[in-house]
């Protein structure tokens, strides 16, 4: 990383209830970006809004982390010339933690299209690492969509492997595929069916030599 320029300015911190309106435009480029369905309006953040992202900093299992660069010289610059390039939501996955082995999650990383290859999605990275070293985590997990390129090949460079597939269905269209399961006369099983145990002569027998 070069010791000046842009790259050596960019810093991360903690959002703050203010920062809803950066916020916001962050998650609707990565919406649009990502193809996804109801990408969010450019109407002004209602209260619903305000009061769900003072729940979401005030959440223990969750850290709102900006990127940002001193100036007026970006989008999403505010009132003290700071200007928000980057968003990464990092949170310490509950199952992980029942396993004794808690992992950090990285969820909705995104940097500003005019503020790329600049360093802010290392920066953010960074205090994810950070994050992961506080909660005592030995691994970091990130969310990235299967079409989404070129994050994926960002993560890859940054040393992240594939790990699972993550689906999703809108709640509605989960509740008419379980009614058309249940009229076809196919209950939905509440629980798999014990399996009988094998006989003592099929299992196989280790042999010393």
């Amino acid at each position: 990383m070069p010791a000046n320029g842009q790259w050596s300015r960019v810093s991360t911190r903690t959002a703050r209830p203010e920062d809803l309106p950066a916020v916001l435009a962050l998650v609707r480029q990565h919406r649009a970006e990502a193809h996804a369905e109801g990408v969010l309006t450019g109407q002004t953040p209602g209260a619903a809004a305000a009061v769900g992202f003072r729940r979401l900093l005030s959440d223990p299992g969750h850290c709102v982390v900006l990127a940002v660069l001193p100036g007026a010289n970006a989008p999403g610059a505010d009132s003290a010339g700071e200007a928000v390039v980057g968003l990464a939501v990092l949170g310490l996955d509950p199952l992980s933690t029942v396993l004794g082995v808690p992992q950090v999650t990285v969820d909705n990383l995104v940097v500003h299209r005019e503020h790329r290859r600049r360093g802010a999605g290392t920066a953010l990275l960074a205090a994810a690492a950070a994050y992961a070293g506080e909660l005592g985590a030995l691994h970091v997990v990130a969310s990235v969509g299967g079409h989404e390129a070129e994050r994926q090949r960002f993560f890859a460079r940054m040393g992240f492997a594939p790990l699972t597939t993550r689906r999703i269905v809108p709640r509605e269209t989960l509740s008419r595929a379980l009614a058309t399961w249940q009229r076809s006369g196919l209950p939905v099983p509440r629980r798999l069916p014990r399996r009988r145990p094998l006989p003592s002569r099929a299992l196989p027998v280790a042999v010393e030599r």
